[in-house]
């Protein structure tokens, strides 16, 4: 496959709660802009991160492509690079991932009648991931617009995007990080991020002010 070929390819992947679909903005706005995608669904519940790296990983290793991911989508695909270093992956953007863990994540599974709303995936939210050291660039979009259910659970000292805290998503080995005043639900419908993702893959950094450029 051509340089030219994989950079056009973005596999999609979609965070707690949510179904495949929740991606479908961002993947009609990226096949717009001349980009191949694809849409990556696992049970977030009943099945977890466990059942999802697998699959993951076949689907990566038979069709090379950056990865758009969102939330716990962004754990479980540093989680499957982490696991197979040597997937074909240049570049992952995350989008409001709590790579560091998530403090909302910590409260629920710590009370009896919150803990199965996380499923299989409480252990990868609360602790997150280790400090990146693969081969793939990792930029990380995180929101500052604090609107989401996630504010009842943790307790944001700072910036956040109503269920990640921004300096959850702050982990060390990024390639890029930036923040931007959208909600947690609101960056998979932001024109922001998708500007800012398709710079990161152009490029593996964020472009200055938002603002990617034409797409050649």
């Amino acid at each position: 496959m051509s340089e030219r070929t994989e950079l056009r390819q973005v596999l999609l992947i979609h965070g707690l709660w949510m179904p495949r679909l929740s991606m479908q903005w961002l993947a009609r706005r990226l096949r717009e802009l001349g980009f191949a995608t694809e849409l990556f669904g696992y049970p977030t519940i009943a099945g977890g991160p466990q059942a999802a790296l697998p699959l993951l990983a076949r689907r990566l290793r038979e069709h090379p492509a950056h990865v758009l991911a969102h939330s716990l989508g962004g754990l479980v695909t540093l989680s499957a690079l982490e696991s197979e270093p040597d997937l074909p992956v240049r570049r992952v953007v995350c989008l409001g991932s709590p790579l560091r863990g998530s403090a909302a994540a910590r409260t629920l599974a710590g009370q009896a009648w919150t803990r199965a709303y996380l499923g299989r995936s409480a252990r990868l939210l609360r602790t997150g991931c280790p400090p990146w050291h693969g081969r793939a660039d990792v930029g990380v979009i995180a929101g500052r617009t604090p609107l989401g259910l996630g504010r009842y659970f943790g307790r944001f000292d700072g910036d956040n995007d109503g269920t990640v805290a921004v300096e959850e998503t702050r982990l060390d080995g990024l390639a890029d990080h930036v923040v931007i005043p959208t909600s947690h639900t609101g960056l998979l419908f932001s024109p922001d991020a998708l500007r800012l993702a398709v710079g990161f893959f152009r490029d593996g950094r964020f472009p200055v002010h938002g603002s990617a450029g034409p797409i050649e």
